[in-house]
This record gives structure tokens, sequence and C-alpha cells, in this order.
């Protein structure tokens, strides 16, 4: 399905791409160009502040989590170098105090993954127009929001159970058995 654009892209349509997801980030980078962007590709917080200072673009898209840091930082030096440009951050751990840190240096969406490129257009367009982009198609639900931060804490706990029980406050059998079921979609 095509997209349906918010409305057209500004002259200046350079748009840097920052995540560590090779898969995801060649096809977003594709979809971003078929949709009229010029599109330089980053897989880490390193390469995105190298090509900010080389090219600083009119719009980002940018991973919360990467490798080698954190996509705040990428955030943060766009503001510095070109403060006007809009940046959309991504991530596959939501929650409240990330988005508010990214919202506050600037970024003008936070869209959990993982995001379509139908989502990211809109957010990027609807930002350049100070128009609200239209509601996600397919949101995640409850349930795989509450998956998600369950997931994202159990490995920052380096896969303790008996830790991210604790951690979460919950009880550790009831923590293993939400582990060995699947996500919900």
């Amino acid at each position: 399905m095509e997209a349906q654009p918010v409305s057209p892209l500004p002259k200046d349509n350079t748009l840097l791409i920052v995540d560590d997801d090779r898969a995801f980030l060649a096809r977003l980078a594709r979809a971003m160009e078929a949709r009229g962007f010029e599109v330089e590709q980053a897989a880490s917080v390193e390469d995105g502040l190298t090509s900010l200072k080389r090219r600083p673009p009119a719009f980002a898209v940018v991973d919360m989590r990467l490798d080698d840091g954190h996509g705040i930082d990428v955030i943060a030096a766009l503001k510095d170098v070109r403060p006007e440009a809009r940046a959309v951050v991504l991530t596959g751990y939501g929650n409240i105090a990330t988005a508010v840190t990214a919202v506050k240096l600037g970024a003008v969406d936070y869209l959990a993954k993982p995001a379509d490129a139908d989502d990211v257009y809109n957010a990027l367009v609807a930002a350049a127009t100070d128009k609200a982009p239209p509601p996600p198609e397919n949101p995640m639900s409850a349930d795989r929001v509450r998956w998600e931060h369950i997931q994202r804490v159990y490995e920052l706990c380096n896969r303790n159970v008996s830790e991210t029980a604790r951690r979460l406050n919950m009880h550790r059998r009831t923590l293993q058995r939400i582990l060995a079921k699947r996500a919900p979609k």
C-alpha cells in the first residue's frame, strides 16, 4: 500500500536515519527514499554524529537505544547544529521518562517499534507543517507494551529471572510463565 502523505515535503528533504538494526535501517531508508526524502544512513551514535557534522539534515529518525550509546545524544547534537530540524525517535522500549527527555531535547514525535514507514513519514511531514499526524493504523496493544517492558527489564538484568522479578515487584514464577509465552500481538 502506497503512503498517503499528510502534505508534500519541504524543499530541504534531507533525512538522517540512525538505527543499529541494519535490516530495519535499510528497509526504512528505501521506503523514505520512495517517499521523496534524500536519505543518509548511520548504524551508530558515532556515525550519526559524524554525518551531522558533515551535513546537518532537515529531518532525522533516530533509534533510542543503540549499540554504542543513546539516540538522545544524536537528537541533542542535531538541535545544536540545526535547531529547526525535525526529529522522530523510534524505540522498542517505550516509556514516559525517555519520551519526555526526547521531547525536551527537541524530538517532535516518539514512535514505538515496529513503526511502519507510513507512520514515520506522517510524523516527519506533520511535524514540518505543524499539523498533528493521524493516529497509527495498528498501535501496539496494552499487552504487547507490557510484554516489551518486561523483556527490556529482563535484558537489562542480564536475563536474571530473580533480579528481574524483584525489580518489577513480581513473583518469580509469574515472571517465568510470562517469559515462557510468545509475545502478544
